[in-house]
């Protein structure tokens, strides 16, 4: 049986602005609306980050619970992941959302160059999001920039830092790390299913114009997508996004043509093994 595709979208990030594309959603209000939109289109997964009132981002745990709020009731059953990542705050801020009891958070388990700096996840640091995330019931989701975020997290899993078998996403394209190398994308796939299992889940993200070619890639490979506009703002060299929406609209079209179904939200949760959610109590 083809396994249904779950689609991530990442509504906002930390770096796009209007600027870049109008359609970029900043404000909460803002940010539920679009996530709806998507949810709408088939993503099943909304990653999010916030901004403060001048559009900077933020780890502020006050503006992730109004988002929150407003994703869990525009959206029943949308599987909200918060973002844990460097940019939005520093040390243990960085997981000041945790508390609040998401259905997933973001893990990034070890470093890597970015464009303009090192995006620093030090051991101390990641141990502690793990187990800031184990004593929540916060499923990780492992942002792989890296080889060796893979092995990292698999000896992360052994040690029980991580309670559940992990859902590992590749991320290529980003400038100065991995870029979007179809030998090193399948040998990461052959490597998560030798250390984890074959039917361990696993997503992909391409950064800006890698994020069609990697949408391709793990459609067309049997595993899981993210789109969005934190990661992309424009449909091709000529057109920006006018929407979240429509990057979803675009793997969903993907998954037709290579004849995988779209999970909906009752089955994102039960491949990731989340709970019901939603309407599902």
């Amino acid at each position: 049986m083809t396994t249904p595709c779950i689609i991530s979208v990442a509504i906002t990030g930390s770096l796009p602005t209007k600027a870049n594309n109008p359609a970029v959603p900043v404000s909460i209000s803002e940010q539920v609306e679009s996530a709806q939109e998507a949810f709408e289109a088939g993503a099943t997964i909304v990653h999010c980050h916030v901004r403060d009132d001048e559009g900077r981002p933020s780890s502020d745990p006050g503006r992730f619970a109004r988002l929150m709020e407003g994703l869990r009731h525009h959206c029943p059953g949308m599987i909200v992941q918060l973002s844990t990542g460097g940019r939005s705050g520093v040390g243990q801020a960085r997981g000041g959302m945790l508390p609040l009891k998401p259905d997933m958070a973001s893990l990034s388990v070890g470093s890597n160059n970015f464009p303009t700096r090192v995006y620093e996840n030090p051991p101390d640091l990641v141990d502690w999001l793990a187990a800031e995330m184990l004593a929540y019931g916060v499923t990780p989701e492992i942002e792989v920039f890296d080889l060796s975020h893979i092995f990292t997290a698999h000896q992360m899993w052994q040690a029980g830092q991580i309670a559940a078998r992990p859902y590992l996403q590749f991320v290529m394209g980003v400038r100065n790390a991995m870029p979007a190398d179809r030998d090193v994308f399948d040998f990461y796939i052959r490597t998560v299913r030798r250390l984890f299992g074959e039917d361990t889940p696993w997503s992909a993200a391409g950064i800006g114009p890698s994020q069609i070619v990697l949408n391709d890639w793990a459609v067309s490979s049997g595993g899981h997508a993210r789109t969005g506009l934190e990661d992309n703002v424009r449909l091709d060299r000529d057109r920006l996004a006018p929407s979240n929406a429509a990057l979803v609209r675009r793997v969903v079209a993907l998954c037709e043509r290579y004849g995988r179904p779209v999970a909906d939200w009752r089955t994102a949760r039960r491949l990731l093994g989340l709970g019901a959610g939603g309407d599902g109590g």
